[in-house]
């Protein structure tokens, strides 16, 4: 390390780097102690000597530290910063880092806003129900809001059904989520539940259906009540939903029809059949 018996020009002290760069000194004595960044140079008096350059270095190291990154990994990913193409490459990996930590952050702000709305619904503080709320959020269950609909037991089931295998559980939800995008596309198609799309897209939602409750009857028609109960709540989330129900009732109905059979009580084909007199 160079030594210098005065400060030169573009070199400052440890006590300079630190309040220009809002970090303590004690802060840049742990990264010097652990090789992290080390002064380019010293005065004889025994002054720590920071060069412009290692500014830029200590800028790039409290960008990575902003985002996450444990000084272990920070070490690790320095780059050199000899040429311009280095300097570029330094804040084009920064710009990156900053940009996931963004996307990161907007997602956990609107699942907390998510789970918060949920919450207020409840009649209960239930952080079981929580928890569950949150899985599903973070497995991308678009009717992740069902869930305060369900009592413990009947949530138990159905986990019981995948075995608590998490990327079974997750595949299923996949295909609901695909489920009823197509019940929403083929609604604003204007194609009819009783159609051969219809009666399609009623068959794969049934089979979906039955993975999910194992085929399991009493779970069927405690499902079918809680359904029944949300079309009479003035939930915000049902509210858009019902034209997917609408569709998915009447192309089921159809379907259960054309199989010459109905897996739920005798009320509701009375109701449906009352509803076309």
């Amino acid at each position: 390390m160079e030594k210098h018996r005065a400060i030169p020009q573009g070199y400052m002290t440890v006590g300079e780097l630190a309040k220009k760069m809002g970090v303590t000194v004690s802060t840049l004595h742990h990264y010097d102690k652990t090789g992290l960044l080390s002064p380019s140079s010293e005065s004889e008096g025994g002054f720590r000597l920071y060069s412009d350059k290692d500014m830029m270095k200590l800028h790039q190291i409290l960008s990575m530290k902003h985002v996450g990154f444990s000084l272990e990994d920070i070490k690790n990913r320095l780059v050199h910063l000899n040429t311009p193409e280095d300097v570029a490459n330094a804040l084009t990996e920064q710009a990156n880092s900053l940009r996931r930590k963004i996307e990161t952050l907007a997602e956990s702000l609107q699942a907390i806003e998510a789970l918060k709305a949920e919450v207020v619904q409840m009649d209960t503080v239930d952080f079981r129900k929580y928890a569950d709320i949150i899985l599903n959020m973070q497995m991308k269950n678009e009717t992740y809001w069902m869930l305060k609909y369900l009592d413990q037991d009947i949530i138990d089931q159905l986990s019981n059904q995948f075995n608590y295998d998490k990327s079974r559980a997750k595949a299923m939800i996949e295909t609901m989520n695909r489920l009823n995008k197509k019940s929403f596309q083929l609604e604003a198609d204007g194609e009819s539940p009783e159609s051969e799309k219809g009666q399609e897209f009623a068959k794969e939602y049934w089979e979906m259906v039955m993975e999910i409750t194992g085929g399991d009857m009493n779970l069927l028609l405690k499902l079918n009540k809680i359904t029944e109960e949300m079309r009479k709540s003035d939930d915000a989330h049902w509210k858009e939903f019902s034209a997917f129900d609408k569709f998915l009732e009447a192309a089921l109905y159809a379907y259960f029809a054309s199989q010459g059979y109905n897996p739920f009580n005798s009320n509701h084909d009375n109701k449906h059949e009352e509803g076309n007199k």
